[in-house]
């Protein structure tokens, strides 16, 4: 039972410690997400801007 118990533990405080890390991760993906489409925009608009 005290085994148990202390695995149970060792979960829930895993989780309470990855879940700012999922976190911090997710918010990095999204900034690089948000900042690959606009070198994509602008590397786009550019290439448009000098075919004319």
């Amino acid at each position: 039972m005290g085994r148990i118990l202390l695995i149970v533990a060792a979960v829930i405080a895993a989780l309470m410690l990855l879940g700012p890390l999922v976190g911090f991760a997710l918010t990095l993906l999204k900034w690089g997400l948000v900042i690959g489409a606009a070198v994509l925009g602008v590397m786009f608009l550019s290439k448009l801007l000098k075919r004319t």
